[in-house]
């Protein structure tokens, strides 16, 4: 792997994680309510990707996209948000990988295609880790929490679905984030019912980079990175996600690292890597971060 890759898919990882370590130092601070974040969020991200797509190519910075595929990247956004009210970091990053992960296979499953058994052994054990994750016990994760980001993972996988096989990923994106800033802003007023807004100016910040700099400059990154990995490589990869996000809570943000996180955690990522490695997939190069399972925005 080139020098130039390694560079680009280490700064991109460690952008994905950061997402979720920006979200949940403003929400868990108090530093900004969760309606106001992703609207912040996905109004910059919005921004950052219309540049860099019209930069790209003018003729194509609207195109691609849709509003089925824009509210699925709504409801992934407000429902992260929403989960990092109650939940860790490296916890949440986990539970939305997984739930990513599953979603797109069960998607595989539904439109015909047959697993290899190693394939069915890796959905099994990432299916008993999330279990084991969230069953209640002790160390269980708030269950509003783990429903809200198990969903948001839901949509999320549901988003990548839908931008599978589309040209022009870049374009695409931004044209999804910028269909997104309407509902984003009908969701605030709705939430003037149930929670005042409040957004201090450190809260609009880190709100501002996990959109600027961690979604919309971030997906670049990735799309340059993608041009030297393959389908498995880039699915592969991204196993680093959670296990940064989970540090990161760790020693930035003073989390607790669980014996039931890490077993769990590794049951998940462990069943993830064997189910997408293997000779039959590594053999094709991966398009875009939709079709090589982008899972950790």
């Amino acid at each position: 792997m080139a020098a130039r890759t390694v560079v680009l898919t280490a700064v991109t990882m460690a952008a994905f994680a950061s997402n979720s370590l920006l979200c949940r130092a403003a929400l868990d601070g108090g530093l900004s309510d969760a309606a106001s974040f992703t609207t912040l969020r996905l109004v910059s991200g919005a921004a950052v990707l219309g540049l860099l797509a019209r930069g790209r190519s003018p003729s194509v910075a609207t195109s691609g996209g849709g509003w089925v595929a824009a509210a699925a990247l709504y409801a992934y956004a407000i429902g992260f948000s929403l989960a990092y009210l109650w939940i860790p970091a490296g916890t949440g990053a986990l539970l939305l990988f997984g739930a990513v992960q599953v979603t797109m296979l069960a998607a595989g499953l539904w439109a015909g295609e047959r697993p290899r058994p190693r394939e069915w052994i890796g959905l099994l054990v990432s299916l008993v880790g999330l279990v084991a994750l969230t069953r209640p016990g002790l160390a269980q994760p708030d269950p509003y929490g783990t429903a809200l980001m198990l969903g948001a993972g839901v949509a999320w996988g549901v988003y990548s679905l839908k931008g599978r096989g589309a040209p022009g990923a870049l374009a695409a994106n931004a044209t999804n984030f910028a269909r997104t800033v309407p509902l984003a802003l009908l969701g605030s007023l709705g939430a003037l019912a149930l929670v005042p807004p409040h957004v201090s100016p450190p809260g609009a910040l880190l709100a501002l980079a996990s959109g600027a700099l961690a979604s919309g400059l971030g997906y670049a990154l990735w799309y340059a990175a993608l041009r030297g990995l393959t389908a498995t490589q880039a699915a592969i990869v991204q196993l680093s996600v959670p296990p940064l996000a989970a540090g990161g809570g760790v020693f930035l943000l003073g989390e607790d690292l669980t014996t039931r996180l890490v077993l769990a955690g590794t049951a998940i990522l462990g069943g993830i890597a064997l189910a997408v490695s293997g000779p039959r997939r590594a053999s094709r190069r991966s398009p875009g971060p939709s079709e090589a399972g982008e899972s950790a925005p």
